[in-house]
């Protein structure tokens, strides 16, 4: 591959950065707010599994 000097590679950065399509305030809140909801759902879930996990282990110990 052939070595560009550093002006194309910066123009090439412009010209790729000018293709972006930024998301609306809209979107992004709207993402934010599913990300949360999401990531509270996915906390309470493993904070479940991990209990569960926790609790038979306790069990099973007791019984040694």
């Amino acid at each position: 591959m052939a070595k560009i000097n550093p002006g194309e590679f910066m123009r090439q950065v412009q010209a790729e950065a000018r293709k972006v399509v930024w998301p609306t305030r809209q979107e992004t809140v709207s993402t934010a707010i599913f990300v949360a909801i999401l990531m509270v759902i996915l906390a309470l879930f493993f904070l479940g599994v991990d209990s569960l996990f926790g609790a038979i282990v306790k069990w099973l110990l007791s019984l040694a």
